[in-house]
């Protein structure tokens, strides 16, 4: 039951472990950041002890990377400490190899992706632009939440691509199920989000698959984590969408009051319509042509 016909624990105890492990470190790492908030917006709670966490982060923005960052930075040591210890493997082995040449492609491909989906919406009418490409509107979440997707983009593909599909080959396990696993998985830890829908966490799990084919066919994490980053990046910092149902500080505004939500995504974000979908797939093209050239 625990182990394979070679002796070894089987992947998906292992996996299992890695989550454990993980949601007790970002918990832990996340205590600081909950107590300095709950004592500087407690002024702000008019004797109320029962804190509105979203109206509170967005008053202490730096607050908020230090908790939502802090929890990141907790499943990263997690992941890199079981993979050390338990699986007994190297940073090099978990996916920190090949050329950041894949990392500057990642980064230009999420962007880019996220800025064609964005012209598609605007010249179909399903968004409306608030404040014109010429005035963007810089704050304090241009730095703080450029942080913390740098921050996210490396921890999820640690421990999803990294961790996840490097514990399942090294148990031999077919690659099909590798990617389909890896990519169920990534998908159903973001089905609590706000406002989550059926075609977001389908997206989810499509883009999760695309991760894992970077992952695959680079041999390398710098590809998708370039990708992740700047995907998020762009939608919700940049052009002012909902990232995975989180609400938005873009440097332009957009409404998609008027704009149809299988499309837009609506109160999801992008992730949660038909044209992300089209740009992932694209992806895995552009990802196969890429990767072409570079072999030449």
């Amino acid at each position: 039951m625990f182990k394979n016909e070679a002796n070894q624990v089987r992947a998906g105890w292992l996996i299992l472990l890695a989550f454990v492990s993980m949601f007790i470190a970002q918990q832990i790492f996340a205590v600081p950041g909950s107590v300095v908030l709950t004592l500087i917006d407690f002024p702000f709670q008019d004797g109320n002890y029962m804190i509105d966490l979203n109206a509170a982060f967005d008053r202490h923005p730096w607050v908020f990377l230090m908790t939502q960052g802090g929890g990141t930075v907790g499943g990263m040591l997690a992941t890199v400490l079981l993979w050390r210890f338990v699986n007994k493997g190297t940073l090099k082995e978990l996916g920190f190899r090949g050329s950041l040449k894949d990392f500057g492609f990642g980064l230009f491909l999420g962007a880019l992706s996220i800025f064609i989906i964005f012209l598609m919406l605007l010249a179909t009418g399903n968004i409306a632009l608030l404040n014109p490409l010429s005035k963007p509107e810089f704050s304090i979440y241009t730095l703080t939440f450029l942080l913390l997707f740098i921050l996210v983009g490396f921890f999820e593909e640690m421990f999803f691509r990294g961790y996840v599909m490097s514990t399942m080959e090294s148990r031999r396990n077919p690659k099909w199920v590798i990617y389909v696993v890896s990519a169920l998985v990534f998908s159903l830890m973001h089905g609590a989000n706000p406002n989550v829908s059926v075609l977001g966490l389908v997206n989810i799990a499509l883009v999760g698959i695309l991760f894992a084919y970077m992952f695959d066919v680079t041999k390398s994490l710098w590809l998708p984590i370039g990708y992740h980053i700047t995907w998020n990046y762009f939608q919700g910092n940049v052009f002012g969408f909902a990232v995975s149902g989180i609400s938005p500080h873009g440097i332009y505004n957009v409404s998609i009051e008027s704009g149809n939500d299988v499309l837009t995504g609506g109160a999801f974000g992008l992730e949660g319509g038909l044209f992300a979908t089209l740009l992932i797939v694209v992806s895995f093209f552009a990802t196969k042509l890429y990767v072409n050239v570079k072999a030449k």
